[in-house]
């Protein structure tokens, strides 16, 4: 405690933590800036608006890694508070490709569907890919969220918390071999291969792992940032060499390296310290920006405290 403060205290106040969040100062570390929000998402998904709130103050930020972020959390809260500012991050079009398809996803997550008519307008209209496979993979969760298939699908209990872009497929789906080929058959429906990805993240063997390795071969960013996403909530070893294979690729898509970077910094094996530290001072913001909040999530991981929403002092 003499070196960490809590998110406690003056500094776990909402003004505390809305002064960090928001780099009111002007010099507050961006790690840190991700542990406040963090903490603010725990208030917000106990339904705390003013937590939500300040949140989404964060969207006036130049960072576009803290942007996407802030609407990943938004989603996570699953509060219809939070379905305002979503929005109107979607429907701006001078925010970052990364933050808007990360608000659409967010959409998604908290799964109400008064939003299905503005999802399926960007689903059919917008110019960008990216953002038209999100609304559409928000679209088909929204729907399953509402239908009676949720009640009565027999999914395994997941090892993770997250709301995901899409539930796993049944637990009687267990052959890796078809679900790696579902995984990879771009035949099939967007919706269904997210469900397998998630149903060999957790059914989480090296075999599994290696399949879910193959879909960095596909041709959609979005789905190959996904991957990149599931590999860092696993924290398997096994990923190490496929996702610094991406993070090195200087023609990969940005939000596709910067998921690779913090998926390394969640697995904190001592052979990624150096690969986050070479990428921290890459010519792409959102890379650079993502080794560096990696760096902090190493140095968490390989320390005893116990609490990521403790903020270090500066």
């Amino acid at each position: 405690m003499d070196e960490l403060r809590q998110a406690n205290g003056d500094s776990g106040s909402l003004d505390g933590l809305r002064a960090t969040l928001l780099n009111l100062d002007g010099k507050t570390p961006l790690a840190n800036r991700f542990r406040a929000l963090f903490h603010l998402k725990s208030l917000g998904s106990e339904g705390n608006k003013q937590a939500i709130d300040i949140i989404a103050e964060g969207f006036k930020d130049p960072s576009e890694l803290l942007k996407h972020e802030l609407a990943y959390v938004l989603g996570q809260t699953k509060q219809l508070h939070a379905i305002n500012p979503l929005v109107e991050t979607l429907k701006n079009r001078e925010q970052q490709a990364m933050v808007r398809h990360e608000a659409a996803e967010a959409l998604g997550a908290i799964g109400d569907d008064s939003v299905l008519s503005i999802l399926e307008d960007y689903y059919k209209n917008d110019p960008l890919e990216v953002i038209r496979q999100t609304c559409e993979l928000a679209i088909e969760r929204i729907k399953w969220e509402h239908s009676q298939a949720k009640n009565t699908e027999d999914l395994e209990t997941s090892a993770f918390s997250s709301i995901d872009p899409a539930p796993p497929l049944p637990k009687d789906q267990q052959q890796v071999a078809k679900l790696r080929a579902l995984l990879n058959n771009q035949e099939e429906p967007l919706f269904q291969r997210y469900r397998a990805m998630f149903r060999l993240r957790d059914i989480g063997t090296l075999e599994a792992v290696e399949a879910l390795a193959s879909g960095f071969d596909d041709s959609s960013a979005l789905f190959r940032h996904e991957i990149a996403y599931v590999f860092g909530q696993l924290c398997d070893p096994a990923s190490v060499p496929a996702l610094i294979k991406v993070l090195n690729n200087e023609k990969e898509e940005s939000m596709v390296r910067h998921e690779a970077a913090e998926a390394l910094g969640s697995i904190a094996t001592d052979e990624v310290l150096p690969v986050l530290s070479k990428f921290a001072k890459d010519n792409e913001t959102v890379v650079r920006q993502s080794a560096e909040v990696a760096l902090d999530m190493y140095e968490f991981e390989n320390s005893d405290q116990v609490d990521y929403t403790l903020i270090p002092t500066q």
